[in-house]
Parts: structure tokens; C-alpha cells; sequence
């Protein structure tokens, strides 16, 4: 079993910045593709921004693109979103995953953007 757990949301100002976290325990290996997703109410989860294991290729929804950078560290099982510039729209439950999401989701972590 591997327990994903996400951290670092909050409040902020349209145009302010967070660095989410996303802590991956159990039974992990480092050579996953991870990703990160978000749930605003009322829609499907979307894709958010993900990274190869080596994190050497990085790709991102083409509505955070140039504000959002998504990295990791494989010695420590996280995967970071820092997120600048920030929108209302942004508004949301970001998780972390696979890219290819097939592990138990996390709780989440809410990202909240007030104009």
C-alpha cells in the first residue's frame, strides 16, 4: 500500500504564490512519472502538471503554464508544486498521484485564490 499525503494550501491573494508537498509512503519507488491533479467544485479532477522520474521532462496544463513548476525529490518520495501568480480560478483540491493515476488518493490539499 502507498499513502500519498499532500500539504501546503491555503489562502491567498490573487497573484500571491504556494509550494504544495506531497509526501508519498509505503511501498514507493522512485521511478514513477508523478503528477498532480485538481477537484474545484462541481467538475472533474484535471490534470495539473507532471514529472518524469528522473525529472528531466515536465509537462503542464496549458492553464498554468509559465506560473506553475512541479519538481521532486526521490530521496525524500515528494513531489513539490510551486504555484505563482496565482488566480481565483486556481481555486481547488490539488492532489498528487501517478501520472497515470491508479494509487489510493490522497485527502488532498486546499488552494484557495481570492480576487
Amino acid at each position: 500500500q502507498v499513502q500519498l499525503v499532500e500539504s501546503g494550501g491555503g489562502l491567498v491573494q490573487s497573484g500571491g504564490s504556494l509550494r504544495l508537498s506531497c509526501v508519498a509512503s509505503g511501498r514507493t519507488t522512485t521511478y514513477w512519472p508523478m503528477g498532480w491533479f485538481r477537484q474545484a467544485p462541481g467538475t472533474e479532477r484535471e490534470f495539473v502538471a507532471s514529472i518524469t522520474w528522473s525529472g528531466a521532462i515536465t509537462n503542464y496544463a496549458d492553464s498554468v503554464k509559465g506560473r506553475f513548476t512541479i519538481s521532486r525529490d526521490n530521496a525524500k518520495n515528494t513531489v513539490y508544486l510551486q504555484m505563482n501568480s496565482l488566480k481565483p480560478e486556481d481555486t481547488a483540491v490539488y492532489y498528487c498521484n501517478k501520472r497515470e493515476p491508479d494509487l489510493l488518493w490522497g485527502q488532498g490539499t486546499q488552494v484557495t485564490v481570492s480576487s
